[in-house]
């Protein structure tokens, strides 16, 4: 669905002598009236050409006693809000119908912005009051059997086609609910449609390919919306699929065009506190499902120790990704999260493991004008202090940004940079290309197997 041209209506609108203010309260009444005649509860049993048709005669009894006089195109735009508020979600249908928008950002029922290629603008779309707002909003998260009140007035929950919603109402939200609605593009589940994206180049993909084929442990970094998740589904595209992938999320974000996948999910505690299921206790679990490689959505917590644990003992080529600003961070991050769950372990032994466990990091970024890139591919390796260090083997050099805030730059190194090549040679992967051998690039140092 395309995104709705505000001007047009704007103009449409005036043309009729109806203001968009006008109109929305029109809708209003019409809906207040439909709830009152309506049967709520069989409304899941009338097909929508039949509702429709009933509304529409509302709507034009409506018009006529107040004098009101709407173009047709207003008539049937009128018609279709109303039907998304009595079967959908009202304001937020033509938003999620919009395949452009990945995030639905809400300030109080008035206030709808969206991001649109990673630029977040106002929308024209509005709730009629809080309590409209409020009440989509339940109707979403009743579906998984959640409910949003002054007396609970957070939530997180996931949306039928995955989307993952957050809201947070007052009194702890001052101005009014504050909703956010995550949005996943599926067209770019793959590492061709992000290197047509220009998120990557083809030798990066080809690098990333060898990576997953030869089992290498990977930890995606990043900050929030810099692409993480979806780098992540990219990846897992070049998992063999006769490999068992076990996923464990938060909520559940990753999608898989593969039968040989276990999803997991995590689960809050009920009302009274308990019935909480962690991520570290689905880890746990897991390693008891047979799986060959675990995919982490993302590790924030105490099981961070036990997902390096996993990767060591038998699952190689895990994934996870993590909050961080640069690689290097992502590391450090690792170490103070296993540091503060309380495991006891001497620091020097603890960056030993992770510097031989966490073999690729890749960090993410998404600039000013909204682009989302690889803007680094590291390997770990141990220093002569014992610590962890990194080593690039590619990195996005950022040169400047023009009038438009188009951030200009190019993608640097080479994947004869790599310490996996012997590696690469012996498992029969050869990034490079058809036209280079791997014996004729610098072979680094020997990597696990």
């Amino acid at each position: 669905m395309a995104p709705v041209d505000l001007a047009f209506r704007k103009r449409t609108l005036a043309l009729t002598g109806v203001s968009i203010q006008q109109l929305s309260e029109l809708k209003h009444r019409v809906h207040q009236r439909l709830l009152d005649s309506l049967n709520l509860s069989l409304l899941d049993q009338v097909a929508r050409p039949s509702l429709r048709s009933e509304i529409a005669g509302l709507v034009k009894e409506t018009t006529r006693d107040e004098n009101v006089i709407l173009t047709a195109q207003q008539t049937d735009q009128l018609l279709e809000d109303l039907l998304d508020e009595l079967l959908g979600l009202g304001p937020l249908e033509a938003l999620l119908r919009d395949e452009t928008i990945s995030d639905i950002l809400i300030n109080g029922h008035n206030r709808v912005f969206v991001e649109r290629h990673g630029l977040i603008e106002l929308s024209d779309v509005k709730f009629y009051d809080e309590r409209h707002l409020i009440r989509t909003v339940n109707k979403i998260i009743s579906a998984v059997g959640r409910r949003i009140d002054e007396s609970h007035p957070m939530v997180d929950a996931r949306l039928a086609d995955g989307s993952r919603l957050n809201a947070i109402i007052p009194p702890l939200a001052v101005d009014g609910a504050l909703v956010s609605i995550r949005r996943f593009n599926k067209s770019l589940n793959t590492l061709d449609a992000l290197i047509s994206g220009g998120s990557l180049t083809s030798e990066m993909g080809r690098l990333l390919e060898a990576y997953v084929g030869c089992r290498l442990n990977i930890i995606v970094s990043g900050g929030t919306g810099s692409g993480k998740t979806t780098l992540l589904n990219a990846l897992s595209a070049s998992i063999p699929l006769h490999e068992r992938v076990i996923t464990i999320e938060d909520s559940a974000e990753l999608q898989f065009e593969r039968e040989n996948v276990a999803r997991l999910e995590t689960r809050s505690a009920s009302m009274d506190g308990e019935g909480e299921v962690t991520q570290r206790h689905l880890l746990k679990n897991a390693l008891r499902m047979r799986p060959d490689r675990i995919m982490l959505g993302e590790v924030r917590g105490d099981e961070c120790f036990d997902m390096l644990q996993a990767m060591n003992t038998g699952h190689e080529g895990s994934m996870t990704t993590i909050h961080a600003n640069s690689a290097e961070e992502a590391l450090t991050r690792v170490q103070n999260m296993i540091i503060m769950s309380g495991v006891a372990i001497p620091a020097s032994a603890l960056m030993d493991q992770i510097g031989q466990t966490l073999h690729v990091v890749l960090h993410t970024e998404r600039s000013e004008d909204g682009c989302r890139r690889l803007v680094s591919i590291s390997e770990s390796a141990r220093s002569a202090d014992g610590s962890a260090k990194l080593t690039d083997v590619f990195r996005f050099e950022r040169k400047a940004s023009d009038v438009a805030g188009q951030v200009t730059g190019a993608f640097e190194g080479g994947i004869e940079n790599s310490k996996f090549l012997k590696l690469f040679s012996t498992r029969g992967i050869n990034p490079l290309g058809p036209d280079t051998s791997l014996d004729t690039a610098q072979a680094g140092l020997d990597a696990p197997c």
